[in-house]
């Protein structure tokens, strides 16, 4: 993939792409013994989904990493050097990508995570087993940081339930929380990426980022199952500041 020259990245230095490179011959779930027919679809779309196979190809913990990593292809928040938190970060893929981005390794970048449940090992991250809803979790994320964050991450999730309208509150439930935290940690200019569900409630969020943020985009990425209701909100330039730790 072509550089671009955005976003301070180092030529040579980008991933191989946000995108499988092939894909193969279309696999068949050869027994249905022991399975329902929800979990035989699922299995089929897992065994012929081109996303699963590349995040296996590429070590990434899951497919959700594409996902990030077409956002930041199109909107160029993950720079060398800046400061991430990723809200949920288990299994890891989001925390991954990051740390590919911002190369830790090789600049003042940190990449942080958080999660109650606890992730394995990263390099170049730190994964905290913490609920980030904990009082103390916004003093505890800087003081790894270092100071205030460049980007806050949400890809969370609550499990579905089958209904489509308390599935869409649980999720709009965890993106405003992310969003309120994201206001305690982000330093002005700071970029705040969460997933979201269609459903009607989505505009209130949308209205408060607007007020928080210069700019708001709600996104799909190619990454994102087509019969799927989640969007993502890439939420730039935000308007606080004059906090400790800035």
């Amino acid at each position: 993939m072509k550089n671009r020259g955005k976003g301070n990245r180092p030529a040579g230095n980008r991933p191989t792409g946000s995108r499988p490179t092939g894909r193969g011959a279309t696999v068949r779930v050869k027994t249905a013994r022991g399975r329902t027919v929800s979990s035989q679809r699922w299995l089929q779309r897992q065994l012929n989904d081109p996303y699963v196979a590349e995040a296996k190809k590429r070590g990434y913990r899951s497919r959700a990493a594409f996902k990030l990593l077409q956002l930041d292809d199109q909107f160029r928040f993950l720079k060398h050097g800046a400061r991430v938190i990723d809200l949920g970060a288990a299994p890891g893929g989001w925390t991954q990508v990051a740390v590919e981005r911002v190369h830790p390794e090789r600049s003042q970048g940190v990449v942080v995570g958080i999660d109650i449940t606890p992730v394995e090992p990263i390099a170049g991250a730190t994964v905290l087993a913490k609920d980030f809803y904990d009082e103390d979790a916004p003093n505890i994320l800087r003081e790894h940081l270092g100071g205030l964050a460049d980007v806050v991450l949400s890809d969370m999730a609550a499990s579905a339930t089958g209904d489509p309208q308390i599935d869409h509150l649980r999720i709009m439930g965890l993106a405003e929380a992310a969003h309120v935290f994201a206001s305690e940690v982000l330093k002005p200019g700071g970029t705040f990426v969460a997933k979201v569900l269609r459903g009607g409630t989505e505009r209130q969020l949308l209205d408060r980022l607007k007020r928080d943020f210069v700019k708001v985009r709600h996104v799909k990425p190619e990454a994102s199952r087509a019969d799927s209701a989640e969007m993502y909100v890439v939420a730039t330039g935000f308007r606080g500041g004059g906090r400790p730790g800035q």
